[in-house]
């Protein structure tokens, strides 16, 4: 039995129900010549979701995502220093004397995984600065996505990758040209680095690495470009944050902002979520809450897991490739 006739034969109630009730959505809209963006809030790299996600865009079952830059350059950490991280099953034992001493040892925990500063973090600082202060030189600006695929591509990390290269997604991504959309970038690792070497003046122009505002003009002229009536664009939410309020506001821009006309809504939306509905948070908001921002409408199928997006996204994709 593969995993699709498992989940298919016992996942029949409540969360379970909806879980497959989101896949065969996905797998509809894809199969009526709809595209799907994916948005990835949290530490979803640094979970590995990459195996499956990378097969995902292999697949052409993703055509944009939306994330943080901790997924972002998290998912290249992972790959560059794969051997060096850490589980600590016992997470919730440790004192605050346990984590002093992961500190000492460059250890940054996410959870129950370490990530090892020296093997990972500047690793990737030692090569991305060559590639900021080459565009700061020649009067260039790319977005940080950009700077990423340019590097990967490069081959310039391959003597240290220590995990199978197609369980990458965003060496798959770089690969395809995949649109991607990182709000907020400043607020992730190589974003302050970012900072600190403009503060130091090794970078002159503090616009060489694009901006959040320049991602939202980029999301509206992909989304005008991509979406019709006829091939809409769906929206398949993993936690919750910035990684998706940012693009799914891109739809009511559009049409209130700018205007414009005959720009169809979001034709799909799935979100899984362990936040509280009652505590007023976008990440914890109904789909049907998005109606009255113009996001979604009335006939938009939309679907909602309450669970472990670790658990949940990769079932999910494990039936829309009917693995």
């Amino acid at each position: 039995m593969n995993v699709s006739e498992f989940v298919k034969k016992h996942y029949k109630h409540f969360n379970a129900a909806s879980l497959v009730d989101a896949a065969e959505g996905y797998k509809a809209h894809l199969n009526n010549g709809g595209k799907m963006l994916v948005t990835l809030a949290g530490a979803m790299s640094t979970a590995e979701l990459g195996i499956i996600l990378a097969e995902m865009i292999r697949q052409d079952k993703i055509h944009a995502i939306s994330c943080t830059g901790a997924n972002l350059e998290e998912d290249i950490f992972n790959l560059v220093a794969h051997d060096f991280y850490e589980r600590v099953p016992h997470y919730r034992e440790l004192s605050a004397a346990d984590e002093e001493e992961l500190l000492s040892r460059h250890l940054n925990r996410v959870t129950d995984t370490c990530i090892p500063e020296e093997e990972a973090m500047r690793r990737l600082e030692h090569t991305v600065l060559k590639y900021w202060v080459k565009a700061d030189q020649e009067g260039k600006s790319y977005f940080p996505h950009e700077f990423f695929y340019q590097i990967l591509l490069s081959g310039d990390l391959e003597q240290y990758y220590q995990i199978d290269p197609k369980n990458s997604w965003m060496l798959e991504a770089a690969k395809k040209n995949l649109p991607i959309i990182c709000p907020g970038w400043e607020d992730s690792t190589l974003g302050n680095i970012y900072a600190s070497h403009v503060i130091s003046g090794d970078v002159k122009n503090v616009h060489t690495v694009k901006t959040g505002i320049q991602y939202m003009i980029e999301l509206a002229d992909w989304y005008t470009e991509t979406a019709k009536e006829e091939s809409t664009i769906g929206f398949f939410q993993i936690g919750g944050g910035i990684a998706g309020d940012f693009p799914i506001c891109v739809v009511p821009m559009l049409h209130q902002d700018l205007q414009r006309e005959g720009v169809p809504l979001w034709g799909y939306f799935a979100q899984i979520s362990d936040s509280t509905t009652s505590y007023g948070s976008y990440s914890g908001a109904v789909p049907n809450e998005k109606i009255t921002w113009g996001k979604l409408g009335k006939d938009t199928p939309k679907f909602m897991i309450e669970s472990d997006a670790t658990i949940v996204a990769p079932l999910i994709f494990a039936l829309v490739l009917d693995m």
